[in-house]
């Protein structure tokens, strides 16, 4: 019988199930032929240079990428040069960067400052006031000090009119981010989120569009991004639980599922504050990226939208399985994905012919649903993944595990097998007389960075015991 692979099951604490989704693995869902899904490893993080400190923010302007490295403003070439520009101050909070047609604009230390390819400047009129955020629409600079939204000058982007500040005064919540969509602006506030049009005039330029509100918003400053021209973030509303929403529409439709909403319900809201999303369209795949504390989840509206029910899965580096992922600020440049490095001053790329993160090992998981016979036994006389196997070179002897649980919390000891050198493509990942079942029972598999492999399916050799 083929046993279902692109998320498991489990069983929690108090008396529930609990879906399990792939570590390190991409779900993809894709007929063929041999399964309606497989699951893929994620890339690999190749370092290809180092900066002045540990990234904060990136874009590419005029196809050029910069970086926020510590407390300087940097450029970074093809080859993984970095290229120190000046000084923009250190929080060590994430920034925030957008463009004009001759201006890079850099939120940083509570500061606004501007690129122009040649000279870095800070803006030092005393009304502009604390920066937390800027976006670039229709001629403005907007920015927000979490009460106010502030527009610069249209003639002199380094003037502030006092008489010119806007507020979201739907609710008196803060506000924690500002986003453009659609040349609208998005005032992201912590229990609401409201949208604003350019009107002109002799003050404030933008105009609240009544009936644009959405009742939820985020958590945090870095807790939302433009994701397909969506407003996707982590929050809520007034009195609930935080979960992660897709804001279009005036609608704030939930992706986050139930494991996902009790995980982040399970951590307190200053912590949450500081969760960071991020978005990258790559091979087929557009994915959400929430980077928690300690692990990272990813959201595929491509997969999504193919299933028919909301797709994650969780990246982490290392090989204990609960250390966070170190790619960080990602964004397409030079004809690949450009990261930073959570612990450390290097510059990397994504690269999707090996595991290893910054040249460290790094693992990968994922269960099954429960094998259930009627209530009665079973003999498990062969388990198969069917994989593609031999694809990446490695000196030691690249080795997958199984083990099993009967009640969803405790596993049994894992069985290794070998799981094929470089080019050892029709290497069959067998293992033989795996014991029975009274009831049900759960499988799950781990392998490294060695066992660099795409599994389609895998098949179990049950025989039934009947009662």
């Amino acid at each position: 019988m083929q046993v279902p692979i692109l998320n498991g099951v489990y069983t929690g604490e108090t008396a529930d199930y609990k879906i399990s989704y792939p570590i390190n693995m991409v779900p993809v869902i894709q007929n063929t032929g041999i399964s309606e899904g497989y699951l893929r490893p994620v890339d690999g993080i190749v370092q290809i240079g180092v900066g002045p400190g540990i990234s904060r923010g990136a874009i590419n302007w005029n196809n050029v990428l910069y970086r926020v490295m510590g407390r300087k403003l940097c450029s970074t070439d093809r080859d993984g040069t970095v290229t120190i520009i000046g000084d923009v101050g250190t929080d060590n909070k994430p920034v925030t960067m957008c463009y004009s047609f001759d201006q890079l604009a850099i939120a940083s230390n509570g500061n606004l400052f501007y690129y122009n390819g040649t000279t870095l400047s800070q803006v030092t009129d005393p009304d502009l006031g604390l920066v937390l955020s800027v976006v670039y629409i229709d001629g403005y600079f907007m920015t927000t000090d979490g009460e106010f939204l502030v527009v610069t000058d249209l003639n002199d982007p380094t003037s502030i009119n006092p008489l010119k500040y806007g507020s979201s005064e739907i609710d008196p919540d803060p506000i924690n981010n500002v986003w453009v969509i659609r040349n609208e602006v998005y005032a992201v506030n912590r229990y609401t989120i409201e949208v604003f049009d350019n009107v002109g005039g002799d003050l404030f330029p933008f105009q609240r569009i009544d009936g644009a509100q959405i009742h939820r918003g985020a958590i945090g400053p870095r807790c939302s991004v433009v994701y397909e021209e969506t407003l996707m973030f982590l929050g809520s509303g007034k009195n609930e639980s935080p979960g992660i929403y897709m804001g279009y529409n005036t609608q704030a439709t939930k992706i986050s599922t139930k494991e996902i909403d009790e995980e982040l319900a399970g951590i307190p809201e200053a912590e949450l504050s500081l969760a960071v999303l991020e978005v990258s369209n790559n091979k087929g795949h557009s994915f959400l990226w929430v980077r928690l504390q300690d692990r990272t989840l990813v959201f595929d509206m491509t997969s999504s939208k193919a299933a028919g029910e909301p797709i994650w899965h969780e990246k982490v580096s290392g090989t204990l399985g609960n250390a966070s992922y170190r790619a960080r600020d990602v964004i397409y440049c030079y004809d690949k994905w450009q990261v930073g490095d959570t612990e450390s001053p290097k510059v990397g790329v994504l690269d999707n012919t090996l595991s290893t993160h910054f040249g460290s090992k790094s693992i990968w998981e994922f269960g099954t649903k429960i094998i259930y016979n009627d209530s009665m036994g079973a003999i498990i006389n062969k388990l198969e993944l069917v994989a593609l196997t031999g694809r990446f070179s490695t000196e030691e002897e690249p080795m997958v595990s199984t083990s099993y649980s009967v009640d969803g919390r405790l596993w049994s000891q894992e069985k290794y097998i070998k799981a094929g050198m470089f080019g050892e493509r029709l290497k069959r990942l067998v293992w033989w007389r795996q014991g029975g079942m009274r009831n049900m029972r759960i499988q799950r598999f781990r392998g490294d960075s060695n066992s660099y492999i795409a599994i389609s399916r895998l098949e179990a050799d049950i025989e039934p015991l009947n009662r």
